[in-house]
């Protein structure tokens, strides 16, 4: 690491200590050459890919949204925060390790389906309505009956 001051190469960690939940490290740092102590921090840089949006436009992924989404169609619904979480984890994986630099939004609407499938079959329905734009009854039915058994059975909860 260079010193802040003197630009010299060669610094020594006095300290080091894990913040904000182990996502950081800080480190109390001494350069060799001028004496002056500083401190910096560590933490892992993730790079999400872009989302290209159905006009062609790019922009950035944004968890925020990927979260409003999912809390709109579980809206009133009984599904845990935790649960809500561990799936925004779960698309974030799919989107990084797709090794694609850009993602069209109809695949992050596709995980979020996946998920929504998973955490509540009523939260499913609703967001497919509105992502795959259901004109009429028979394709929320035609949905219901997709999420079936092959008898017409409610899949059995986990």
């Amino acid at each position: 690491m260079k010193c802040p001051f003197c630009g010299h190469q060669d610094t020594q960690v006095l300290d080091s200590r894990a913040m904000e939940e182990g996502q950081t490290i800080r480190r109390r740092r001494r350069c060799l050459a001028c004496e002056r102590r500083f401190t910096t921090f560590e933490r892992a840089e993730l790079d999400l890919p872009y989302i290209v949006k159905r006009n062609g436009s790019r922009t950035d992924y944004e968890r925020a949204k990927l979260r409003a989404s999912l809390a709109l169609a579980l809206r009133k619904r009984p599904v845990a925060t935790a649960d809500v979480d561990a799936a925004v984890v779960r698309i974030e994986e799919a989107l990084m390790t797709s090794g694609l630099r850009e993602v069209p939004s109809s695949r992050v609407g596709e995980l979020v389906m996946q998920e929504l499938k998973n955490l509540d079959q009523v939260a499913y329905v609703r967001y497919a309505s509105v992502y795959q734009s259901f004109e009429d009854i028979g394709e929320f039915v035609r949905a219901i009956r997709a999420m079936q058994g092959p008898r017409g059975e409610a899949p059995k909860d986990k």
